[in-house]
């Protein structure tokens, strides 16, 4: 849990340490063979099925690790290149094209849940994880705001989202889509109203679909509005990534204005 030490890989509690000071005193304990639990560890949690089974995923590079001690997350395991770990076999476990510094082991469970903002995005089916982190992102930057994700939807901690979220996703509250608060107003490529017609107001939820699908008319029926975002000729849809954005801009500037207006 948050604001507490977590136990390491093998159940001992451990003091948490900010980054820059990771390894102090660690040398004596320089993992030297590829077979290191440790290491067998980072390399199951590459794939979908070991993070759901084990409730633990990897974040790689000090931007992403930092972004997570300060969120107040902290990980499970930390593997530092040249301090508790040679530099070659941490490269070896590595998803990214250049190899990291670190990479830490952190629980789903510690992600944020709460509270819910007021205003969020319902992903449907996007099954892109650039996409799923970059609204992750989005959410973060235009919020704050929560993201759900049905379903059939790319593993915001699988690790092309969480590098598309630029650490966004230790910071946006992650809520199940069978949960959305507020007004639905569903996101469509064709006749809904432009934003400028809806009362955006209020606890708001915003639902998105994959681009070539979109939504089912079952999911369609549970909004209460419909909006669509004006293109310009010959363009047919935009990236749902983008098109999320803009939704929360559109709410964003409408409450702040709203918030900035002087009484009559």
């Amino acid at each position: 849990m948050r604001g507490q030490s977590p136990r390491n890989l093998y159940g001992r509690r451990r003091k948490a340490t900010p980054l820059g000071q990771v390894g102090t005193g660690l040398r004596s304990s320089l993992i030297t063979s590829r077979e290191n639990e440790k290491l067998k560890l980072v390399r199951k949690l590459h794939d979908r099925s070991w993070r759901d089974k084990l409730g633990l995923f990897v974040a790689e590079g000090e931007d992403l690790v930092t972004a997570a001690f300060g969120a107040g997350i902290e990980p499970v395991d930390l593997l530092v290149a040249g301090e508790n770990v040679e530099p070659a076999l941490l490269a070896e476990v590595s998803a990214l094209g250049h190899p990291p510094r670190v990479i830490g082991v952190f629980r789903r469970e510690d992600l944020p849940r709460g509270p819910v903002p007021e205003v969020g995005l319902a992903l449907w089916h996007v099954g892109d994880p650039g996409n799923v982190g970059t609204l992750i992102r989005s959410a973060d930057a235009l919020g704050p705001a929560f993201v759900a994700l049905s379903e059939g939807s790319a593993d915001p901690t699988g690790p092309k989202a969480l590098r598309a979220s630029m650490g966004a996703l230790f910071r946006v509250p992650l809520v199940g889509f069978e949960d959305l608060p507020g007004r639905r107003i569903a996101l469509v490529a064709h006749g809904g109203s432009p934003p400028s017609e809806l009362d955006l107001t209020g606890a708001t939820t915003f639902v998105l679909g994959a681009e070539r699908e979109g939504l089912p008319e079952d999911l369609l029926s549970t909004c209460e509005e419909r909006m669509t975002i004006r293109l310009a000729p010959g363009s047919e849809s935009l990236n749902v990534a983008i098109a999320g954005a803009i939704a929360l801009y559109e709410f964003t500037r409408r409450e702040t204005q709203t918030v900035s207006s002087p009484p009559l």
